[in-house]
């Protein structure tokens, strides 16, 4: 008589800590997992999180509070600015060491699964090197893996690395989807052409500066375009040789995906960041729209979001 095959019971219990907003552990929500804890220093993604997923989510300081209970999954996405290639890389940032704090929640929560998620270039660093070995000593499994979202149906160039620990089989990814490349204007649909002030559809209205610049910035243009046009709009850094950075006062395309949103993607001066036709930086609900995230059920202070699959 062959004997039976356990099944489980109860969802698996994931744990997140530096949890943001919490859209990772909605997408672990929507594939049948239950969060039980996650941890996020600042308040208002906290406040954030709280209204969407549930009051597990406590607003501290993921280094001051104490692991306990278990879990089956781990989730980790601390801070990337240290080694983001857009920033200054700094290695001293004290930031970087967040990561390693993971290697004190391991042993007392005993998960199955350790899942970590940063920038490329965080796979280049001594704070990687140290997790990972630290990880392998205590018997786990390491693989990590770099995609770009993009290739996930996203319709923005946004490239990331995760990381995966386990004492079981190491996961595999799903084929790319190439032909799911989704667009601006695709992204957009649906949404009113100019910002209503409906589900944070807003945005800032340029100085007479920035809207001198923008109307001499074609779709797809930059602030090579306000150099040749109008030098008299630039400023002198933009002469510089050396200052080779072209996105700023970018726009995007309609037909393609953006390019990676940063915090500070309703400034002009940080990246491409303008409306492929309007003169003016995306909204704010534009911006959720380019991360794939819709006004379905989510709330942000009486605003609806929710993270596509």
């Amino acid at each position: 008589m062959k004997k039976k095959l356990s099944r489980r019971t109860t969802k698996p219990t994931v744990t997140e800590l530096f949890a943001g907003a919490g859209l990772w552990s909605s997408a672990f929500v929507a594939e049948g997992f239950s969060v039980t804890r996650a941890i996020e220093i600042d308040s208002i993604a906290a406040a954030t999180y709280k209204r969407n997923l549930g009051p597990h989510i406590e607003a501290a300081d993921v280094l001051e509070s104490e692991p306990k209970g278990k879990c089956d999954v781990l989730l980790a996405g601390s801070p990337c600015q240290g080694f983001s290639t857009l920033g200054r890389r700094d290695s001293q940032d004290p930031r970087n060491l967040l990561s390693l704090d993971l290697l004190r929640w391991v042993p007392v929560l005993c998960p199955e699964i350790i899942a970590i998620e940063n920038v490329e270039a965080f796979l280049y660093s001594s704070v990687y090197d140290q997790l990972r070995s630290s990880l392998e000593l205590m018997d786990y499994r390491v693989v990590s893996i770099v995609v770009d979202a993009t290739d996930y149906g996203v319709p923005q160039r946004r490239v990331r690395s995760f990381t995966f620990a386990t004492k079981g089989r190491l996961p595999k990814l799903k084929p790319n989807l190439r032909n799911a490349v989704r667009t601006v204007r695709e992204a957009w649909s649906g949404l009113p052409d100019e910002p209503n002030g409906i589900n944070l559809h807003t945005a800032p209205i340029p100085s007479e500066l920035a809207l001198a610049r923008m109307k001499l910035i074609p779709t797809g243009g930059d602030k090579r375009d306000i150099l040749r046009l109008a030098p008299d709009l630039s400023p002198p850094s933009w002469r510089r040789p050396r200052n080779e950075i072209t996105d700023v006062w970018g726009r995007l395309r309609w037909e393609r995906p953006s390019n990676t949103l940063r915090t500070c993607l309703q400034n002009p001066s940080k990246g491409r960041y303008i409306h492929p036709e309007q003169h003016r930086t995306i909204s704010l609900r534009e911006a959720a729209r380019l991360h794939s995230i819709d006004e379905a059920s989510c709330s942000f202070q009486g605003v609806l979001l929710r993270a596509r699959p």
